[in-house]
C-alpha cells in the first residue's frame, strides 16, 4: 500500500472515532441505564469499535513514514488503547468477569473474531530495539562472569535405583544382542538364496509379470485417483492450491516495500531531530530578543493599568499558578486581581473552622447520597483519555485532515509545522526569565513608590511562602543509594533472582475462540474460558500498559495478576535480610522497567496449613512484606508482578485475594483450541500435516491434555529420523496415542475445583450475586462458606 493509502486509512480511522467521540461526549448528559444488559450491551459496542480503530491506527504508525504525521498518529494511538483498557475495566466491573462473550455485537457489526483480537503494537520493541541490545548484552555478560548457563533447567544427574539401573542395562543388552542376531539372520538366508538359484521356467516368468503389472497398475489408478481427489477437494474451496501456499511475487515485493519504509522512517526521524535543534536554535537567535522585549511592555503596562484601577501594585502571579501567563490572558486588571483574590480565598476555605462546618458538610453529602438514590442506575465511569482524544483529534481536523501535500510527495517533515510548535516552546523558556526579573522590577518599584506597603509584602511573601510548604511525605529509604545498577543485577543473578527473558511471542499462545460462550450464559451455565480468552486478557492487562508510559500512568493502575489452572532460596535471612532482597527486586525492577515480577508457587505465600515437608523453608515469610512493596509501586512505575499457581486451593483466599488484583483462571484447550495447537506444533516440529493424520480424531481424545502435554508427545514422536520417513510413511494419529496415554491429564474434577474456588474470589461472589438478582447487595456469608474463610522469585526484564 502506497502513503496515500495510508493516508486515507489513517482518515477513515479519525471519522470512525470522531464518531465515537460524538457519542461519549454529547451536550448533554445521558440518563442513567436501569437494565444492566442494555447498559453492557452498549458497552461492549463501544470496546468493539475502539479495538478496531485500534487495528487501523497501529498499522498506519507502523508504515507511515511523515515523522509529524507519525507523532499525531502515535498520541491518538496511545489514546485509543488507554479508552480500549478503560471499557475493558468498566465491563469486568458491570458484568463481574474478566471473561466476555459478544457474539451479537459481531454479528450486528459483521465482524469475526480475529476482529477481537487485540493487536500488540509494533513500535512497543521497534523503538527500544537499541536499549534492549543493550540490556541483553550486560546481562549475558554478567551470566558468564558469574557462570550461569541460561539454560533453564541444567544438566544434573539423577538418583536411580538399583533395581532400575538393572532393567536399563538389560534392556540395551538385549538391543544389542538382537541386532546381532538379526544382521546374522540376514547373512545366512543371503548366503541360501545363492546356492538355491535355478533357472525359472515359462510359468514362474509368466506369473512373475502379472503380479508386477498387478501391482503397478494398482499405483498408478491410487495415485490418479488421489490427484483427482485433490483436484476436486481445490475446486470445491476445500483445500489449499499448492502454489498458494509458496509466497507469491506480489507477497515478497509488499515484504521489501515495507522493510523500506521503515529505513526511510529512520532518515526521516533523524532529519526532522536536526531541523528541530537548527530551527530552534535560529528562533532563539532571530525572535527571542522581540519576544523579551514585547512581553516586558506588557507586564509593565499590567502593573501601571493595576495601580491606576486598584490605588496599589498588584502582587505577581506565583510560578505554579502559571506566572505572567494568566497576565497575558484576555483580562482587564479588576477582573485579573479578582481572580488571585478568589485563589487566595479558596485556600483559606480548605482550612477546617470547627464542628459547625463538618455538620454542614455532612448535610451536604447527605443531600448528594439523597440525589443519587433518586437518579438510580448504571453510568459511565469518567474517562482520563477522551479529553485527549478530543484534542488529538481537533489537530487532525485543523492541520492534517484537508492538507495539501502534492510538494511533499517524500513526505519529509514541514518546516513550518516546526516552528509553530517551537515558537510557542521559547515563549514559554523566555517567560520564565522574563518573569524573574519582573518580579524584582516590581518589589522595586513597590519600594520607590510604596514605601509604607513594602515590608507588609514581603512579610506576607514570606509568610504565604512558608504556608505552601506543609508537610513533606516520607521518601522511601534506599538500602543500596552507593552501588551500581550492574552490582545489583550480579548479585540477584548469582542468588537466582533475575533472568534473562526468552524471546516469546503472544502468538505462540496458541487458543482458538469460545462459541458456544454466549448460548451457556443465556442458559445460566458459566463456560470455561478458551485460550483465546486469556490471550486477549494477557494483552490488555499485561502486555498494553507495560508497553507505553502514557497509557499505564492514566489507565486503570494493576500491580499483581495471578494466573491460576493446573499443572503441564538462600542468602536473606531474617527481616532486615528479606527486606533488602524485596528492595532490590523492586529498585532494579524500576530501573530496567519495563519488567516483570515472577513469583512461582505463588499459593505457597499464603498457605492455610504449611506441609511438614516445608516448614523449613518458610513460605509465609513473604506474606506481610511484599504486600508493603506492592503499595510503593505507583502509575509512572512500569512493574507488573505475576505470580503463578497450580494449588491455589490450599492458599488462605482472602489474603491471597488482597495481594492480586486480577486473577485469571487458565483452562484445558477446549476442542477448537486442541485441533488448532496439534497442527501448528506438528509443523513447528518439522512435521508434515497430511490426509493420514486425523487431527479431529486426535483432538477428540487428547480431551484433558495441557498443551505442555502435546509439546511433549510431539516432541518424543516427531523426531529428525521420523521427518525423514515422511514422504513413505506419513505421520498418522495412531503414533501419538501410546505416548499419550502414558501421561495423567487434568481430570474434570480438578478443573471443576478450579471453578468452585474461583467462585468464592471477590469478582466471582459479585458474578454470583449478580446471577441470582442480588447484583448491588453485599451480604455477609454465612453457614460454611464463612468458617472456610521456599519462595522462588525471579525478575524477567523485557
Amino acid at each position: 500500500m502506497s502513503q496515500r493509502g495510508y493516508n486515507e486509512m489513517w482518515a477513515d480511522a479519525q471519522l470512525a472515532l470522531s464518531r465515537l467521540l460524538t457519542e461519549e461526549l454529547p451536550a448533554e448528559p445521558p440518563h442513567p441505564e436501569k437494565d444492566r444488559v442494555v447498559f453492557f450491551q452498549r458497552l461492549a459496542m463501544l470496546y468493539v469499535r475502539y479495538i478496531q480503530i485500534l487495528r487501523q491506527l497501529e498499522e498506519v504508525y507502523d508504515q507511515v513514514v511523515h515523522p509529524q504525521k507519525r507523532r499525531v498518529v502515535r498520541a491518538i494511538l496511545d489514546g485509543v488503547i488507554g479508552r480500549v483498557l478503560e471499557l475493558k475495566n468498566e465491563m469486568v466491573e458491570k458484568e463481574f468477569s474478566e471473561y466476555h462473550y459478544m457474539d451479537d455485537v459481531l454479528h450486528d457489526l459483521k465482524l469475526t473474531p480475529e476482529d477481537l483480537e487485540i493487536p500488540i503494537p509494533r513500535y512497543f520493541l521497534r523503538e527500544r530495539n537499541k536499549e534492549l541490545q543493550e540490556r541483553k548484552k550486560m546481562l549475558t555478560e554478567i551470566l558468564k562472569l558469574v557462570g550461569v548457563t541460561e539454560s533453564p533447567e541444567p544438566l544434573m544427574a539423577k538418583d536411580m535405583s538399583q533395581e532400575k539401573a538393572i532393567k536399563i542395562i538389560q534392556v540395551a543388552e538385549r538391543a544389542r544382542q538382537g541386532r546381532l542376531r538379526a544382521k546374522l539372520n540376514e547373512e545366512s538366508r543371503n548366503m541360501n538364496r545363492m546356492y538355491r538359484t535355478k533357472e525359472p521356467g515359462k510359468d514362474a516368468i509368466e506369473s512373475a509379470t502379472v503380479c508386477i503389472q498387478k501391482v503397478w497398475r494398482g499405483y498408478m489408478q491410487r495415485k490418479r485417483t488421489k490427484i483427482v481427489r485433490e483436484e476436486e477437494m481445490i475446486f470445491l474451496g476445500m483445500a489449499m492450491d499448492p502454489k498458494y501456499k509458496v509466497p507469491c511475487p506480489t507477497e515478497i515485493a509488499a515484504q521489501s516495500s515495507e522493510a523500506s519504509r521503515k529505513i526511510k522512517q529512520e532518515e526521516h526521524n533523524e532529519d526532522y531531530q536536526k531541523s528541530l535543534v537548527s530551527v530552534t536554535n535560529q528562533l532563539r537567535d532571530v525572535e527571542g530578543y522581540d519576544i523579551s522585549k514585547t512581553m516586558k511592555e506588557q507586564i509593565r503596562q499590567w502593573f501601571i493599568e493595576c495601580r491606576d484601577t486598584t490605588g496599589s501594585f498588584p502582587d505577581f502571579p506565583e510560578e505554579e499558578d502559571g506566572g505572567s501567563a494568566l497576565i497575558f490572558a484576555e483580562k482587564n486588571p479588576q477582573q485579573l486581581m479578582e481572580e488571585i483574590a478568589a485563589k487566595e480565598d479558596d485556600e483559606s476555605d480548605n482550612k477546617p473552622k470547627g464542628k459547625e462546618e463538618k455538620k454542614e458538610k455532612g448535610k451536604k453529602e447527605k443531600g448528594k447520597d439523597d440525589e443519587e438514590e433518586e437518579e438510580a442506575g448504571l453510568k459511565m465511569m469518567p474517562s482520563a483519555f477522551l479529553s485527549d482524544l478530543e484534542m488529538e483529534n481537533k489537530i487532525f481536523e485543523d492541520f492534517w485532515k484537508n492538507r495539501n501535500e502534492t510538494r511533499n510527495f517524500s513526505q519529509r517533515h514541514e518546516v513550518e509545522l516546526i516552528k509553530e510548535e517551537r515558537r510557542k516552546m521559547i515563549e514559554e523558556e523566555i517567560r520564565v526569565k522574563v518573569d524573574e526579573q519582573m518580579r524584582q522590577e516590581l518589589a522595586e518599584w513597590k519600594l520607590a513608590v510604596d514605601k509604607d506597603k513594602g515590608g507588609k509584602t514581603k512579610a506576607n511573601a514570606k509568610k504565604k511562602k512558608g504556608s505552601k510548604s506543609g508537610k513533606k511525605k516520607k521518601k522511601e529509604k534506599d538500602l543500596t543509594a552507593d552501588r551500581t545498577l550492574e552490582s545489583l543485577c550480579q548479585e540477584l543473578v548469582e542468588q537466582g533472582l533475575l533472568k534473562q527473558a526468552n524471546n516469546v511471542r503472544l502468538d505462540d499462545y496458541m487458543g482458538d475462540y469460545s462459541y458456544l460462550g454466549t448460548t451457556l450464559r443465556q442458559n445460566d451455565i458459566e463456560p470455561m474460558p478458551s485460550l483465546s480468552d486469556v490471550r486477549q486478557v494477557l494483552s490488555l492487562y499485561a502486555v498494553l500498559p507495560l508497553g507505553s508510559q502514557y497509557v499505564h500512568e492514566k489507565a486503570p493502575l494493576i500491580k499483581a495478576i495471578l494466573l491460576a489452572g493446573p499443572a503441564g532460596v538462600g542468602k536473606y535471612p531474617g527481616k532486615s535480610g528479606l527486606a533488602m532482597m524485596l528492595h532490590m527486586v523492586f529498585k532494579v525492577a524500576r530501573l530496567m522497567q519495563p519488567s516483570v515480577i515472577w513469583i512461582e508457587d505463588a499459593e505457597k505465600m499464603f498457605y492455610k496449613k504449611v506441609p511438614k515437608e516445608e516448614k523449613e523453608l518458610d513460605p509465609k515469610r513473604l506474606k506481610k512484606d511484599l504486600p508493603k512493596s506492592l503499595k510503593l509501586i505507583k502509575g509512572e512505575d512500569r512493574v507488573l508482578i505475576v505470580g503463578t499457581s497450580t494449588d491455589p486451593l490450599s492458599a488462605d483466599i482472602k489474603s491471597l485475594c488482597k495481594m492480586y488484583s486480577k486473577i485469571i483462571l487458565i483452562p484445558r484447550p477446549d476442542y477448537g483450541s486442541r485441533c488448532i495447537l496439534w497442527n501448528r506444533l506438528i509443523r513447528k516440529q518439522g512435521g508434515d500435516v497430511t490426509r493420514a493424520l486425523d487431527l479431529g480424531s486426535l483432538a477428540k481424545i487428547s480431551d484433558g491434555y495441557t498443551p505442555g502435554h502435546m509439546v511433549q508427545v510431539i516432541q518424543s514422536i516427531v523426531t529428525k529420523r521420523r521427518t525423514l520417513q515422511q514422504a513413505n510413511r506419513p505421520l498418522t494419529a495412531a503414533e501419538f496415542v501410546a505416548p499419550l496415554a502414558k501421561i495423567d491429564p487434568v481430570f474434570q474434577e480438578e478443573e471443576e475445583a478450579l471453578k468452585n474456588w474461583y467462585a468464592k474470589t471477590p469478582l466471582g461472589k459479585k458474578r454470583i450475586k449478580a446471577a441470582t438478582g442480588k447484583e448491588e447487595e453485599d451480604a455477609p456469608v454465612k453457614g460454611k462458606d464463612a468458617k472456610k474463610k521456599g519462595k522462588k522469585i525471579s525478575l524477567t526484564c523485557f
